[in-house]
C-alpha cells in the first residue's frame, strides 16, 4: 500500500516526515514523502536553520507523481506540520487529486497547532486554516488534547467533554478522531490516555506516563494509527497497536537518555511492541449519531 505524506522534514532528529516515513516503511508501506519545510532540527531547540517551501513546490511534486500515473495507487494522504497556511491549500489540492484518482483513499490530518504548556507554536493563519478547511476534509483527525480544545472551542477536562468535542468534529465530516494525548482531571499523575472515536463507538487506552516528552511523538502516533487502519484493523485494534508501539519507542528513548526518538534503535517496537495495552469501550455508536447516551 502507498501513503503520500506531506509534512515537515528535519536533518537531525525525528519529527514530521522524519518520524513518519521510516515507521510506515518498517510496517511494509511505500511512503512517498513531500516536505513542507526542511530544517536542520525541530523548532523545540529554539534555534534552527532551513526554509519553509512555497506552495508551488508541493504542487509541483504532486504534479510529478501524477505524471507517473501513480495517484490512483495512493491509498492515503497524511499531513502534519505545514510551516505556512498557504501550504494548506496545496495539501488539500493534493488530497482532492488523490481522491479523484482513487475514491477509496483516506486523508489523515494531524492538525499541528500547539500543545498543553506551550500554547500555539505555529504561524498565524494555520490554526484557522486547520479548523475551517482541513477538518471538514479529513477522514481521520489526530489532535492532541490542546488541539482538540482549540479546534472545537471547548474546554476538555472530563471524558464526557472529550467525547462531546469528538462528536462535534465528526458532525463536521471527520470519520475518525484520535486524541493522541489526553489528560482529564481525574486521570492519575502516573498515566496518559489516548481516545479513539469512530462510527462503531469510542475507545480509551491508558499507558504509564513516562518522565520525558520527546518531540515527534504525535507525528509518530498519527502515522502508526493510519497504518493500522489501512491494514484493515478496527478502530479499537488500531488504537491498541499504535499505543503499544509509541510507548515502546518513548520508553527506549528514556532508557537511552536521548532527546530524539529512538526510532531506528527500537524499530522492533513498531512491528512487535514489547508491551500491550488493553482498550476500553467508553461509548456506543448511537452516542455519535445524537440518538443515545454514552
Amino acid at each position: 500500500m502507498n501513503v503520500l505524506s506531506i509534512q515537515s522534514w528535519v536533518a537531525y532528529g525525528h519529527v514530521g516526515n522524519a518520524a513518519a516515513i521510516f515507521p510506515l516503511q518498517r510496517l511494509g508501506f511505500e511512503a512517498w514523502a513531500i516536505n513542507t519545510v526542511q530544517f536542520s532540527n525541530h523548532t523545540g531547540y529554539g534555534a534552527w536553520r532551513g526554509q519553509v517551501f512555497a506552495p508551488g513546490h508541493v504542487a509541483a511534486l504532486v504534479d510529478g507523481i501524477a505524471e507517473r500515473g501513480a495517484l490512483g495507487g495512493c491509498d492515503a494522504v497524511l499531513s502534519g506540520y505545514m510551516g505556512d497556511a498557504a501550504l494548506g491549500e496545496a495539501i488539500l489540492d493534493a488530497v482532492a487529486r488523490v481522491k479523484a484518482a482513487n475514491p477509496k483513499a483516506l486523508y489523515c490530518c494531524d492538525p499541528v497547532i500547539g500543545d498543553v504548556g506551550r500554547g500555539v507554536f505555529v504561524r498565524p493563519g494555520i490554526p484557522e486554516f486547520l479548523r475551517d478547511r482541513a477538518v471538514p476534509a479529513a477522514d481521520i483527525l489526530t489532535p492532541n488534547h490542546f488541539e482538540l480544545e482549540h479546534l472545537t472551542g471547548r474546554e476538555v477536562g472530563t471524558l464526557g467533554e472529550a467525547l462531546d468535542a469528538a462528536r462535534a468534529l465528526r458532525d463536521r465530516g471527520v470519520g475518525t478522531v484520535l486524541v493522541t494525548s489526553f489528560r482529564r482531571r481525574k486521570t492519575g499523575p502516573d498515566k496518559v490516555e489516548m481516545l479513539a472515536v469512530g462510527e462503531a463507538g469510542a475507545w480509551l487506552v491508558a499507558t504509564p506516563l513516562l518522565p520525558i516528552a520527546p518531540n515527534g511523538g504525535g507525528d509518530l502516533t498519527a502515522a502508526l494509527f493510519l497504518a493500522h487502519v489501512l491494514q484493515g484493523e478496527p478502530v479499537a485494534t488500531a488504537l491498541a497497536g499504535a499505543a503499544g508501539s509509541v510507548w515502546g519507542i518513548i520508553e527506549a528513548t528514556r532508557r537511552a537518555g536521548a532527546r530524539e526518538l529512538q526510532l531506528v534503535a527500537a524499530q522492533d517496537e513498531l512491528v512487535r511492541p514489547s508491551r500491550s495495552f488493553r482498550t476500553r469501550r467508553v461509548a456506543r455508536p448511537d452516542y455519535f449519531s445524537g440518538k443515545g447516551p454514552a
